[in-house]
Order: structure tokens, then sequence, then C-alpha cells
């Protein structure tokens, strides 16, 4: 192939160079180039050579790597930058590596190797001398190539390969569903007075959207910022009931959006489930949850149901008791008699105000991006000694893009892609992910890049882009993923950064870094009036902080209904006799939701993170991570917020080992101990 610049050498992405045409040629060349040395090496072993980490993972892993560097732009322009023809490829392309990925976990010859690979490192006459790490990579082997159905006969192998495929189809389709309904839907008005209690920013980027539109006046959307604005400060009841009706009815037939039953998802849902019980008894297991299990810290899904409604038990009387103040607020104070689902953010905000005079919207001002950025920035490099710069000349995929290096002791160690303002064609919500992975490639270090994606409200005119002291902490999380990938220290493709970390405990360093948005000393760092440069005042910081806990409970509630839906559903499936989805939401909110949505509401329809995302029996892991991330950061209470002995230890632990130990083996490494929910319970305020 000529000119493909997915198949030529760059250390970066070439996202200026990238074209549609290139993309399903490029995986392809890829694929047949995996397959061809993973040929090549276990002929090499057939002669009757002893299989070793030179003539087998390395080899292997150096062609996946290529492969991954050709994929990782396709996959995040797809969620970044979406098109109709881009999406065309990426789903060619999903099928391809989705039927390569069966191909390689149920090669019985290449199991057999890394079998024999594994039994010589026991065996004192024909030790292999591996790593600590490369015998983590080795063990997760095996373990895979197991839940790949490496043992299963031709039949069952067959079938095994068809339903990964269905659902990685299922599981794209459900992400464009969402995408379409959500930027489907808008409402626009001629005057600003629709949009009566708004503040001038949101009203100012209603107007720009219309522009954007080639609409008169001014759009609303249930893009995040936009649906936030509304629902929290529109003082037109009809108008945030509108809005909640989109946001809770996206991908769903309940949606008024013309058109909108191409993108309900209630089918794919279906089908969603029904294939992942088969694939779970296909391999042995009794169900779903029990298959997404086998690589988490979590020991079954009783364990996890009955951690979770011990956390609802806990919590519960503060829920309820959020509830009931928020009701008696609205009745004395907006003469709401039956206080609705799009009511509650708002008399939320007042109550808020009432009770501790701060708002979000209040504090948005002091928290301009430029500056929470680089207060970020400050506070890691006190805990890790490293110092974080803006590079230049870079091929960025957009113009809000930006690109940073990582150094430590003068050299740069990582690089990762910021974007993180709301635009038309990207998915919502944010994420990190991977574009490079640190290993050892020819005798050098490949150096660790990724991407971090938010969508925050972007600048309007001359107003930069302002944060809402919410966002700031979305901003820290997905941070906090982005550190745990390039601060690693392994070299080690399968075990580096996130990859080989259970999955819940990958929520670990995220949430662990979130806890410095709210540390006195570290306000200043990341606060200044956009107009007066003004760090945000003491006063108005200590109401930030005793508002900290308002309305935890309800936070609370709402996390373990999802988790536990998400668990039930995948645990409590039975071929002979399906419940509804609904139904089975229905039953979690009754045991124990303190609020139950309207019957039009279709949250599951939008649930990305268990239809589209890793987390399908595994939502838990925010709440399990939580406790790790509470339990980790009380050390630094104890010793200090910028404790370098303390910093350091965690990124020598934690950070640094990736998935080359038990995420439990080095939490207690860290912590001296195994973790306990005392500090989540605390710092959640119960």
């Amino acid at each position: 192939m000529i000119n493909n610049p997915l198949l030529e050498e760059h250390t970066l992405p070439p996202f200026s160079q990238i074209q549609t045409d290139h993309v399903e040629a490029a995986v392809q060349t890829r694929i047949d180039h995996v397959l061809t040395v993973l040929e090549q090496q276990l002929a090499i072993i057939d002669n009757g050579e002893q299989p070793t980490w030179d003539n087998l993972v390395a080899p292997v892993e150096e062609a996946e790597d290529l492969l991954e560097q050709t994929w990782s732009p396709i996959s995040h322009l797809n969620g970044v930058k979406n098109s109709d023809e881009l999406r065309v490829v990426y789903e060619k392309c999903i099928a391809k590596l989705t039927e390569f990925g069966t191909q390689v976990g149920q090669h019985e010859p290449l199991y057999r190797a890394y079998k024999k690979l594994s039994e010589s490192e026991n065996n004192p006459e024909q030790a292999a001398g591996l790593s600590v790490p490369q015998r983590a990579v080795i063990d997760q082997a095996l373990r895979d190539f197991t839940l790949a159905g490496v043992g299963l006969s031709d039949e069952k192998k067959q079938r095994y390969g068809e339903i990964k495929k269905e659902l990685s189809a299922l599981s794209n389709q459900f992400s464009n569903n969402v995408l379409d309904s959500t930027q489907a839907w808008y409402l626009q008005f001629d005057h600003a007075e629709a949009l009566a209690g708004l503040s001038d920013m949101a009203i100012a980027a209603a107007e720009q959207t219309a522009q954007q539109k080639s609409l008169p006046g001014y759009v609303v959307t249930l893009d995040m910022p936009s649906y936030l604005a509304v629902i929290t400060y529109a003082d037109d009841r009809q108008l945030r009931e509108k809005m909640y009706r989109g946001f809770a009815t996206r991908a769903s037939l309940e949606s008024d959006v013309e058109g909108s039953a191409k993108w309900d998802n209630s089918k794919n849902i279906e089908q969603t489930l029904s294939l992942r019980h088969e694939l779970a008894n296909l391999l042995g297991f009794a169900n779903y949850a029990e298959l997404s299990l086998a690589t988490k810290m979590a020991d079954s899904p009783q364990q996890v149901i009955t951690f979770l409604e011990d956390l609802a038990k806990k919590s519960r009387p503060f829920a309820e008791k959020d509830l009931q103040e928020l009701r008696d607020y609205a009745s004395s104070n907006g003469s709401i008699e039956m206080l609705e689902p799009w009511d509650m953010a708002y008399y939320s905000e007042k109550l808020q105000q009432e009770k501790y005079a701060v708002s979000q919207e209040l504090l948005r001002p002091y928290f301009p991006a430029e500056k929470v950025l680089d207060g970020m920035f400050t506070v890691v490099n006190k805990l890790y000694d490293i110092t974080i710069k803006p590079v230049e000349s870079v091929d960025l995929y957009h113009s809000d893009v930006r690109f940073y290096a990582i150094e430590k002791d003068n050299k740069v160690i990582a690089n990762f892609y910021f974007d993180i303002y709301s635009r038309d064609k990207k998915r919502g919500g944010a994420w990190m992910a991977d574009c490079r992975t640190r290993r050892l490639r020819e005798g050098e270090i490949q150096l660790p890049v990724a991407y971090l994606t938010c969508n925050f409200t972007p600048p309007v005119g001359d107003t930069p882009s302002l944060l809402t002291h919410q966002e700031v902490t979305t901003l820290f999380h997905e941070f906090g993923h982005g550190l745990h990938h390039m601060l690693t220290q392994m070299t080690d493709a399968a075990v580096s950064g996130i990859n080989g970390v259970a999955w819940d405990a990958v929520e670990l360093p995220s949430q662990f870094l979130e806890n410095w948005c709210w540390e006195k000393t570290v306000i200043p760092l990341i606060s200044s009036h956009y107009q007066t440069g003004e760090s945000l005042p003491e006063d108005l910081l200590d109401k930030m902080l005793a508002a900290k806990n308002f309305q935890s409970g309800l936070q609370m509630a709402r996390q373990i209904e999802f988790s536990l839906f998400d668990m039930r559903l995948h645990s409590d499936y039975n071929v002979e006799n399906v419940q509804s989805v609904q139904s089975v939401l229905d039953g979690v909110r009754k045991q124990v939701a303190v609020i139950i949505p309207p019957s039009f509401n279709k949250f599951q329809n939008s649930f990305s993170h268990i239809f589209a995302g890793g987390y399908a029996a595994g939502y838990y892991s925010y709440k399990w991570a939580e406790v790790l991330s509470a339990d980790a950061f009380s050390l630094f209470e104890e010793n200090g917020i910028f404790d370098q002995a303390t910093g350091q230890k965690f990124l020598d632990t934690v950070l640094a080992n990736g998935g080359s130990r038990s995420a439990m083996d080095l939490f207690v490494a860290f912590r001296g101990r195994e973790p306990n929910v005392d500090a989540l319970l605390r710092h959640s305020g119960f």
C-alpha cells in the first residue's frame, strides 16, 4: 500500500493526514502482520526451541502495539469528531478487530506455548527468568485464553466468536443512538426572556449555539453544559420539564424527537443481555456477572450486592433527610405541592444558596479553565515532582485540542492531548484513553501518551471557559486516570499503566486526585477570578467547603441505584423467565431509591457505561474504588496533603506498578493494611 499514514512509523498520530479510506486497509494490514508474526514465532518453537519471553511474548507484543498505534487515533476520532463516513469504516473495523481478538484468544498452539513458558518458570532446570511484571503478563494471558474460550469445542468456539461480534456491533450502535438522539433534540427561542434564571454566560452560550445552527435567537440542547444550566437555573418550570423529558427519553420510543424510533435502544439492550448471558454460559459461568468479576477484585456477585446493600443501609437515612428537607423548602418557597424530577436541581440549588450562600454559578467566575489547568499541574508537581509543559507544532485533530509533555528531572516521560470543550459530533461525558503505551521497544522506552477528554462550556465571545467546581473535580478525576497511564514504570504493554488493572480498582487514582479540589491550600492554586484575578475569597471558600456534603445522601443513593441495577441485571438474568429491564430497575428502585422517577423516564436506554463502555456488571466499581481512594487519601490527611514521602510512596506503589501486581497488594503496600469503609463514610458526611 502506498502513502497510507496509518502504516508509517509515527511518534504521534498523523491526524491531518488520516482519511477514512486509509483506515480499513491499514487495520487489516496490521492484523495480518500480527498473525504472521505469531505463526513465525510458533514455528520456531515447533522446531524445538523452548518458548521464552524474547521468542514468543515480545515479538507478538511488538506487532500488537503497531496495530494499537494504527487503531487508537481512529477509535478516538470516532468519539470526538464523529462523521457518517467514519462510522461506516469504524463499524467494519470493529468487526475485524473483534474477530481477530477471538482468533488469537482461541489459538490453541499459542495457548500451549504460553502454558509451557509458564511451567518452565516453575522448573528450576528450565527457569525462564521472568521478572515479576512478566510473570503477571503470562498469568493474565493464560486467564484470558480461558475466558476467550480456548478450551471449548470447535462448535462452541464458533458460537463464541459470533456472539463477540454481535456484542461489539450492538455496543457501537448503542453509543451512536445516544449521540444521535442527544444531538437531534433542541429548543429554540426568539427572546432571552424565555431563559430567565440562567446566567449571562449560559444565555450567551445559547445564543452562540443558535448561530452555530444558523438559527435566530437562542438554542438550548441536551449537551451537558446546556442541559445542566437549564435544569438547574431556568425559572420556567415547563421549560425544565421539557428539558428533563428530552434528556430522560434519549434513545427511546418515549422521545418526542421526530423520527426518534430509529434510535431506540430497547431491543439493543435486550439482545445485549441475552448474548452476554449465553456467552457466560458457554464459558461455564452461571451468569454474565460471574464472568465479569473473573478479572476484578470482588469475588462474587453476592459480595458486590452485599457491599452495595450495606452502603445503602448506612446512607439511606441521610438520603431521606436530604429529600424531606428539599420537599419542605420547595413547598414553602415555590408553592410546589409535588416535587417533580425537573424541580430537583432547581430547588436544590436555591436551597444550597439559602443554607450556605454559595452556588456553582457563583463559583464559576473564579475557575477559568486555564487557571484550573495550571493549578492542577502545580498540584501534581508538588505530589510527584513532575513538570507539565505545553508543546507547540503538534498535529492536532481540532483547534480546541492542546498537547502537553510531562517532564521529570528535565526529561520528557509522557505526553497527553487535552480536549475539554463540548461541541457538535463529540460524544458526551469525560474519559481517558490510551494513545501510546509505555513499553520497551528495540531497547528504548516508548513514552506513554494519553487522550484526556471532557465536555465543558467553551469560551463564549471574549469570556473564557469558566468551570463550576463540579467540573473542576471532573477535570481532576480524568487527569488522575491519565497519571495512572502516564506515570507507570512498567515496560511490558499488558501490565503498563491501566492495562491489567482490576476494573474495580481502576477508579482509585482518579477519585483519589479529586480530594485535592477541596483543600484550602489548593484552592488559591486553581482559582482566579477571570476579570479581577482575585483568588476565591476565604468566606466563599468556607461556604463551599461547608456545602461539600450538601445532599450527599441523595447522591450516594443514586449511585447505589445504578450499581445495584447493573449487577442485578447481569446476575439475576434467567433465560427461562426473562424479566423486563424496566421491572429490574423498578425493583432496585423500590429497594434502595428514595426518589422514583416518572414512568416515561428511560434512563437505561442511555446508560452507556454498561451498554457501550467497559462497566457491564462493573458499575459498582465507582463505589468500590471510592472506598480505596478515600482510605488512601486519609494517609495524606495524617501526614500532610503535599507530604513528599507520602506522594512518592503512592507513585511508587499504585501508579508505577500498573497491573503487574494485584490491586489489593498495591493498596496494602501503600496504606500498610487492607481498606475499610470508614474514610468514605466520613468524607460523605455520614
